[in-house]
């Protein structure tokens, strides 16, 4: 099944659970049903803006998740749903404050938008698969 084909399957799960009628233009989600449609799966997110690859997460179960971005290592994140966001608490995070999103679909893509006011980032999933990270030291959830 290619890449491309498992992300519309998935995204289509995803719409059918959260919107039984026609899709708006952008739909916030619940971090839960945002992690509803990713446990134990493994997602690539890149930046909307640029295109490029910005790091692959693959989420271990509800509370944790392994960050690897290109170049570098792999990092465990503590997951954490206040407020409607999702936020991630790194193992290498130097100040110990989570970076949060706001999960959303617009036009049948899944996005997050980087909860702050400071920086408008957004990226978007454009691959969910059941492969590893490929970190050696990934537990098994």
């Amino acid at each position: 099944m290619t890449t491309g084909r498992v992300i519309r399957r998935a995204i289509a799960g995803l719409l059918a659970a959260l919107l039984p009628a026609q899709v708006s233009a952008q739909t916030v989600i619940t971090p839960d049903e945002f992690l509803d449609a990713v446990v134990g799966k493994t997602i690539k997110f890149y930046e909307v803006r640029s295109g490029f690859l910005v790091g692959t997460e693959q989420f271990l179960n509800r509370s944790t998740s392994v960050w690897r971005m290109e170049g570098r290592g792999c990092v465990y994140g503590q997951i954490t749903t206040p407020n409607g966001q999702i936020c991630f608490l790194y193992d290498d995070d130097p100040d110990g404050i989570p970076v949060c999103w706001w999960p959303f679909l617009h036009e049948d893509r899944l996005l997050v938008r980087l909860a702050t006011f400071l920086n408008s980032e957004t990226q978007e999933v454009r691959s969910i698969t059941e492969d590893g990270v490929n970190c050696p030291s990934t537990p098994i959830s």
